[in-house]
């Protein structure tokens, strides 16, 4: 006989109605587009600034500054594109957000500079930032209570199909590139940002055919009855409750994200520096080792995105079967573990294939139990805010992080190995989350919150 939590795992998916499982798609494929296009701009970096940067010492150096401007739009889009999805409609913003980053994903392929190339990226952040908050506020509000935690569990680890669907794509991008088959010249970083631009581009026609949740639609009108505020900022950090869930979701985020965006995707660093001394080894000629490095950080990736997927289902299980907060406690420990298994340990070629698989297990199996857990902790009318302030707002703490790594690596040489040492160093802070975990609620089994 199975138990109760067997079958409710095997129920879920037959209360959605065909209505319900559309909305899950579009929200489930905007969020996989976004997550390509953020890959694909962690596989490009080292190239763009090889060839936008003058002084090619500072590649390392300033590819951390690209990557806290990208985050700080990330950060401000999510704040802006949140509180107008509670005031103005979820499914509304989450169109105009695609529509941002995927225009400004592929202008980015057409920088010049320095300078340039970081407009483009806070521009890109600015609509990658609203879509995690509207796509989770989205399905939150629309499926059944039963098949909400499953549904948005689900929805985090199919994010992990957009990251090894950029991989698979930069491979074949640097397999092309390797046989100068690539057209007008382009560079492997640009036909990335150029690639990554279409299916966004395209799900926005998608997009703008969906209806606002009902659960948001009554909720509106009867907030222009009571008075209640929606997708407001000033109710959220001066309610009592409300206020204590979004800075305690803030700190727990903001573990989770710096350790994943300040530490975690920067491995091609490390990666790239393994593969040059294996191929310079093995005799491959310098012409052939730029298409080279691309495949193979490309390959760290996948392999990083396939351990993603299992960490994030897993951890997603473990969520609504044994409650969030353990969840969490377990993701954050294993994140902080395989970081430093990473940073510290990884050296010889053979290494990449096991370590950078579980770098991926644990780093992003957190991010599962954030997609369930977050709109859990807000009522309808600051669902999308909450959570994009806690998401999103923590990109600013995480902004920070790659511009520390950038100068604690400057500051031991500017080389690799200050690098590693700057990565162990930052990552103790995915230990802080644990702190806050204590001052948050338990939402395993409760219905979402109302006012």
């Amino acid at each position: 006989m199975s138990s109760p939590s067997a079958a409710a795992a095997t129920s879920w998916r037959h209360l959605l109605t065909r209505d319900h499982w559309f909305v899950f798609s579009v929200a489930s494929l905007a969020w996989l587009f976004d997550c390509m296009d953020q890959q694909f701009f962690n596989l490009g970096r080292g190239a763009a600034m090889e060839q936008l940067l003058p002084d090619k010492t500072k590649v390392i150096e300033y590819g951390s500054y690209t990557t806290s401007i990208f985050l700080l739009g990330w950060a401000v889009g999510g704040l802006v594109f949140g509180a107008l999805g509670d005031r103005y409609g979820r499914a509304r913003i989450l169109t105009v957000s695609v529509l941002l980053y995927s225009v400004f994903t592929g202008l980015s392929a057409l920088s010049t500079g320095f300078f340039d190339f970081c407009v483009y990226r806070f521009l890109t952040g600015l609509g990658v930032g609203g879509v995690f908050g509207l796509a989770v506020a989205l399905v939150a509000d629309t499926v059944p209570d039963k098949a909400r935690a499953p549904a948005l569990g689900l929805l985090q680890s199919l994010s992990s199909i957009g990251n090894i669907s950029a991989a698979l794509i930069g491979m074949g991008i640097a397999a092309l590139a390797a046989q100068k088959l690539l057209p007008g010249g382009l560079k492997t970083w640009q036909a990335m940002f150029l690639v990554g631009a279409t299916p966004a581009f395209l799900c926005v026609f998608i997009l703008a055919k969906l209806k606002e949740p009902q659960k948001w639609v009554d909720a509106k009108a009867a907030g222009k009855i009571s008075g209640v505020k929606f997708g407001s900022y000033a109710t959220l950090l001066s309610h009592p409750r409300w206020r204590k869930h979004a800075w305690g979701g803030l700190i727990l985020c903001s573990a989770g994200i710096i350790g994943l965006w300040g530490i975690g995707n920067f491995h091609p660093t490390i990666v790239s520096s393994i593969v040059t001394e294996h191929l310079k080894a093995s005799g491959v000629s310098p012409e052939k080792l730029a298409s080279e490095k691309a495949f193979w950080s490309s390959m760290g990736l996948l392999l990083q995105n396939i351990g993603a997927f299992f960490g994030m289902t897993t951890l997603a299980w473990v969520a609504q079967v044994k409650g969030r907060k353990i969840a969490f406690a377990l993701a954050l420990i294993l994140s902080f573990l395989s970081t430093v298994l990473v940073f510290k340990g990884m050296r010889q070629f053979s290494d990449i294939f096991w370590m950078i698989p579980l770098m991926g297990f644990g780093q992003l199996s957190v991010f599962a139990v954030y997609a369930i857990y977050l709109p859990e902790l807000f009522p309808t009318s600051l669902r999308a805010t909450g959570t994009s302030f806690c998401y999103n707002f923590g990109r600013v703490a995480a902004a920070t992080s790659p511009f520390t790594v950038g100068q604690i690596t400057k500051s031991l040489g500017g080389n690799l190995e200050g690098f590693r040492t700057a990565g162990l160093w930052v990552s103790l802070v995915l230990l802080l989350g644990l702190l806050v975990l204590p001052m948050l609620p338990e939402t395993k089994d409760q219905p979402l919150p109302e006012e």
